[in-house]
């Protein structure tokens, strides 16, 4: 066989194939002045498509035209009323040119001029309907875009305590209209972009001006126009493309359903990435403490949220660690108990036939799998399967003599713990990394666990998003922006913005806003 010959097959192949995925396609021709030339090119490329239709009508009774739409797609009601019955009803009376006949004859606020095939395909795909007239090489572009769409309801990922209720939905101009309502400034920047070859998903980057960094701003934009893929179904594609570590459990980018949550972040100079087709915006940069706040922090008294801080900071370590510290001193540490609780251990466990370690990751793993089969179960089913089916399995086990009492309250604590890290993505992270500790410490005992937070400490002073260390301002050390970190200081002592990257905009308050006691004047 001759394996040149095949190797120039498979190159000519490679590079035909990535001509095509880069986009270089024949649509892109201009538009002809023949209107049937137009049509061919159309038809054969929507062949085979009945939902794309070609409406053929005369103006002035002689001249060819052709309406364009996707059914679904358009506003049809407003096809007829606003297009179709100005256009057919004129006459030679009329003689108006053409800028004059679409100006004049057609009640649509946005009429956009398109000159090439490309661009027809794009106003379609986009909803709105396209006309093309005999002897004219340009075509027109009519906002007639209509679809069906989800209302605004309450974000279902993010319960909410305390602050506004509506969420985000699939619709992109849904989603920056919740944006322009909180903020009333034309500084609101929205950059919009077009990402995916065969999907053309809508990408807006926002951003407030004079807060973000512009060099920020720009490598957000650059790290989104380098993706060449076929299609963006949801903004996790995007999150995958722009992280600085990808290999890295920890998320480096932040996702919100919540308006309030990205507007929130905007005001502190990040950028915030909206996807058409999902509820679900990205906040970049972000660091490891951002992923531990909530949006109700800032909405309660500030001493309530200092507290509820610590209580997520603590059970954090514990959904980190508890069962692989049990783990440590039950195999190798037993002089760390007292005795009358390593006397009740044993009885438990006298009749448990695995070690502490194989004992702690299968009832982890059975949890685990719990846990995964209630998100994955219908709503009215799933919340009951998860926690009866925890405390049936729990009890059976028990009373099979598989695993001991200690092991199921170790286990339950833990996944309780973990359900208090507000972020799912965060906590998806903290589970991963409960298993390595778990064999290290059914290994090596506590040496292992502290090898394994060593490791974990090492790992997080190595990540940056997009530039800010992820464990800003602790690592490195900015005392300014300490006030909202381990506690959440009143809102008139943070004077200040953090400093993310570059020059930024230092103060979002004037100083002396402390609020003063009431003096009688008497």
């Amino acid at each position: 066989m001759d394996f040149t010959n095949f190797k120039s097959i498979f190159k000519t192949s490679t590079q035909e194939q990535s001509k095509n995925h880069s986009g270089s396609e024949p649509m892109k021709k201009s538009l002809s002045r023949n209107i049937n030339d137009n049509l061919q090119s159309l038809q054969s490329i929507y062949s085979n498509c009945s939902d794309v239709i070609f409406r053929h009508f005369m103006i002035y009774g002689k001249t060819k035209a052709v309406l364009i739409y996707i059914d679904g797609l358009s506003n049809i009601e407003e096809i007829d009323k606003s297009v179709l019955s100005p256009l057919m009803e004129l006459t030679d009376k009329h003689s108006l040119t053409l800028n004059e006949l679409l100006e004049r004859k057609l009640p649509v606020s946005s009429i956009q001029k398109i000159g090439t095939v490309n661009e027809v395909i794009e106003q379609i795909s986009s909803g709105n309907p396209v006309i093309l007239i005999d002897y004219q090489a340009t075509g027109f572009s009519v906002g007639l875009a209509k679809w069906e769409k989800r209302s605004i309801e309450e974000p279902t990922a993010e319960s909410v305590i305390r602050g506004p209720r509506d969420g985000f939905t699939e619709t992109l101009t849904v989603n920056t209209s919740l944006l322009r309502r909180r903020i009333k400034s034309p500084s609101l920047k929205m950059i919009s972009l077009k990402i995916g070859l065969q999907s053309k998903t809508n990408v807006i980057i926002t951003y407030v001006d004079n807060l973000a960094d512009s060099t920020l701003i720009e490598e957000v934009r650059n790290r989104l126009e380098r993706i060449d893929i076929d299609a963006v179904l949801e903004s996790g594609y995007i999150e995958e493309f722009i992280e600085d570590s990808p290999f890295s459990p920890f998320p480096q980018v932040l996702n919100t359903e919540r308006p309030d949550v990205v507007i929130a972040n905007l005001l502190e100079g990040r950028v915030a990435i909206l996807v058409d087709g999902t509820p679900f915006a990205l906040i970049v940069p972000i660091t490891f403490y951002s992923l531990l706040q909530s949006a109700e922090d800032y909405y309660q008294h500030f001493l309530v949220s200092t507290l509820i801080r610590w209580l997520r900071y603590s059970f954090l370590l514990i959904a980190l660690l508890l069962p692989a510290i049990y783990v440590a001193i039950l195999t190798f540490h037993q002089e760390m108990v007292p005795t009358s609780l390593l006397l009740s251990i044993a009885k438990s466990r006298e009749e448990v036939p695995f070690p502490a370690l194989i004992e702690v990751l299968l009832m982890e793993i059975t949890f685990e799998a719990l846990r995964e089969a209630g998100i994955r179960l219908p709503k009215q089913v799933g919340s009951a399967v998860s926690i009866v089916g925890a405390l049936v399995i729990g009890q059976a086990a028990v009373s099979a003599g598989l695993v001991s009492a200690p092991m199921v309250m170790v286990v339950a604590v833990t996944g309780i713990a973990s359900f208090t890290i507000p972020r799912y993505n965060s906590a998806i992270a903290i589970r991963l990394l409960r298993f390595p500790i778990i064999t290290l410490a059914g290994t090596l005992g506590l040496l292992g666990i502290m090898l394994g937070i060593i490791s974990i400490i090492v790992h997080l002073c190595s990540i940056r998003s997009f530039g800010v260390p992820y464990l800003a301002p602790l690592g490195p050390i900015k005392g300014r922006e300490l006030k909202d970190v381990l506690i959440r200081a009143p809102w008139w002592s943070m004077r200040s913005r953090p400093h993310l990257t570059g020059e930024y905009n230092k103060y979002r308050q004037p100083p002396g806003q402390k609020p003063a006691p009431f003096k009688d004047p008497d």
